[in-house]
Formats: structure tokens, C-alpha cells, sequence
């Protein structure tokens, strides 16, 4: 190589890492003041659920003290959180759903 020529340097190329976003769980608080079809509604209209799997969720709950009900990103299970803790307010009903995350 002469004196005049310049070697080509090697660009390296750096990937950033994404990590995907932390789930977090919605978990059905059990009391003793709201009715079981109520519990059953609000997991069939804010979570989508069946009728038999809300029973189960709210069974589960029942018998243990809590539940988990769904797990996903962090926004969605505080806005479904929110809501159905609204929804068993407007009712009149001490129902409560907290969120955590998922290990």
C-alpha cells in the first residue's frame, strides 16, 4: 500500500435492545357486601369474560381472597381496574380491583 491510500475502517453497527413492555395483573379484591351476579357482570362487561369463566375468576376470589383476572400492559390493566372499581361504586358495592406487576 502507498502512502496515499487510506485503509477503509469498518463501521460497527449497534442494535438497541428493545425490551417488551412489563405486564402487570389485574386482581379481583374479595368483600363480603357484593353480590356474586354482580361480580360475574362486571367480569363479563369490562373483561370480556363467559359467564362460566367469570364464575370460576369469582370463585377463586371467593375462596382465597383474590384472584388474578387478566395480564397485560400496564395502561390497559389500570384503565379495566379503574373502571370495574367504578362500576361496583356506582352500584353502591365496596367491589375493588388493584393492579401489580407480573413477576
Amino acid at each position: 500500500m502507498s502512502d496515499n491510500e487510506v485503509a477503509p475502517k469498518r463501521k460497527t453497527r449497534v442494535k438497541p435492545k428493545l425490551e417488551r413492555p412489563r405486564l402487570y395483573k389485574v386482581i379481583l379484591v374479595n368483600d363480603d357486601y357484593t353480590p356474586r351476579d354482580f361480580v360475574v357482570m362486571v367480569l363479563k362487561a369490562i373483561f370480556r369474560m363467559s359467564e362460566e369463566a367469570g364464575y370460576r375468576v369469582m370463585m377463586t376470589a371467593h375462596k382465597l381472597g383474590t384472584s388474578v383476572v387478566v395480564v397485560c400492559a400496564r395502561d390497559i390493566a389500570e384503565t379495566k381496574a379503574k373502571e370495574a372499581t367504578d362500576l361496583g361504586k356506582e352500584a353502591g358495592f365496596p367491589l375493588m380491583f388493584t393492579t401489580e406487576p407480573e413477576e
